[in-house]
């Protein structure tokens, strides 16, 4: 996760972050990032159900979707305890569509009565007036929603499904309307691009307090759409130039940027502080070199998915990478496991890479970018991230940060 505004604006937060890491008390959801502990943030795939089908869906959700085998009820308070127990700070309930489960609420309201903050990622659609105020009874803080457009045609034509736009965006004021904070959730591709400045506009038209910028990953139906939905590089420095330049203009109170799914971001936004000038550069430096190598996988993140397996990231969800079994062994036990030969190859400082990233002169800040990528690729994990292009020239993405095109250093 490269958080943009944060860096862009952060002077005085090293020092927060570090007596945070020290102390006894909660770490602020805005910290957690950089907290540096290993009692992940909980992305819970509470169902396979989803009443979309979305072409880019990482986890090929669906209307058809089995749901014979999900965690039950109990099951997932036994769950929900263990995290409690374990002192997990955040879980984000997403799916599917997280609110086609009937016992969603019930979920949340119990994390909330043991101690952990919680989120929503949702698509939108299904969030009445009702449904909104139920959402802020529950102890949700957070709905990130999905919008791959700008415009209905664009964004119904990803999600397949003709009206999504107009409830999505409807969720944003029905959520506003409760008290529930709100974001915008973007998967960026060859399909949307030009939309993304509008796109912002009308995030802070919405009142969204976050834009989210997602990069596609191969797994689910996005291995599908990849190579033809992946953007090449010019077209992600355009974007990333475009971010860094709105969460210019932009306060942190009023909404934060960020991209997720490929750490060699954040050296696109040093190069561009750097160019600047910025008085923020030094502080932004010392967050990132905190997080010991970019990707959080396996280490500040974890996934739980609808039956109970544990992984390191929502992406990560393949076969080779399952960790464990959270109804063969409770999650802390998994977790703090370092043993676990997977755990062991996402927590490994500095990481195992081969090919140009081995010598990379950042890699001690992007870790070497994703592994899934490198995964889907390669089939080695210890491969080169292929949406990785710094210091590299033709297609892929985040070699320039400045608008003239110059490139960073060959690595």
């Amino acid at each position: 996760m490269n958080r943009i505004t944060q860096c862009l604006h952060g002077r005085g937060t090293v020092s927060a972050v570090m007596r945070h890491r020290h102390g006894d008390r909660p770490v602020p959801g805005k910290y957690l990032a950089f907290a540096g502990m290993r009692r992940p943030v909980v992305f819970w795939n509470v169902t396979d159900r989803c009443n979309l089908s979305c072409t880019h869906c990482y986890s090929a959700s669906g209307p058809g979707s089995r749901t014979d085998s999900e965690l039950t009820t109990a099951e997932a308070r036994a769950f929900i305890d263990d995290l409690a127990a374990t002192g997990i700070p955040l879980v984000i309930f997403t799916g599917g569509e997280p609110l086609v489960r009937p016992d969603i609420r019930e979920l949340a309201a119990y994390c909330r009565e043991k101690g952990i903050g919680t989120a929503l990622s949702t698509n939108g659609t299904l969030i009445t007036g009702d449904g909104a105020a139920a959402i802020r009874r529950s102890g949700i803080g957070y709905a990130g929603i999905s919008l791959d457009g700008a415009t209905a045609a664009t964004h119904d034509r990803f999600r397949n499904c003709p009206g999504a736009f107009d409830r999505a965006v409807a969720a944003f004021a029905r959520c506003r309307e409760a008290g529930v904070r709100c974001g915008v959730r973007v998967t960026l591709t060859k399909e949307n691009q030009d939309e993304l400045a509008a796109l912002v506009d009308l995030a802070r038209a919405l009142g969204a307090s976050r834009f989210c910028l997602y990069w596609l990953v191969p797994c689910g139906r996005g291995s599908d759409a990849y190579e033809r939905l992946q953007l090449d590089r010019e077209e992600v420095t355009r974007a990333l130039a475009l971010l860094y330049r709105k969460a210019k203009e932009i306060s942190a109170e009023e909404m934060e940027f960020l991209t997720v799914d490929a750490p060699q971001d954040c050296i696109h936004l040093l190069q561009s502080m750097e160019r600047d000038g910025s008085p923020d550069l030094e502080d932004a430096q010392g967050l990132l070199s905190s997080l010991n190598g970019g990707c959080s996988a396996g280490d500040r993140v974890a996934n739980v998915d609808p039956r109970g397996n544990v992984y390191p990231c929502q992406f990560a969800r393949s076969p080779e990478f399952l960790v464990g079994n959270i109804r063969d062994r409770p999650f802390s036990a998994i977790w703090n496991d370092n043993a676990n030969p997977v755990l062991a190859r996402f927590r490994v400082k500095p990481p195992e890479v081969s090919g140009t990233c081995r010598s990379c002169t950042f890699l001690r800040l992007c870790g070497g970018g994703c592994r899934v990528r490198a995964w889907a690729r390669t089939g080695n994990l210890a491969g080169e991230d292929p949406f990785c292009y710094v210091g590299k020239t033709g297609n892929g993405p985040t070699g320039a940060p400045s608008e003239e095109g110059s490139t960073f250093p060959e690595k």
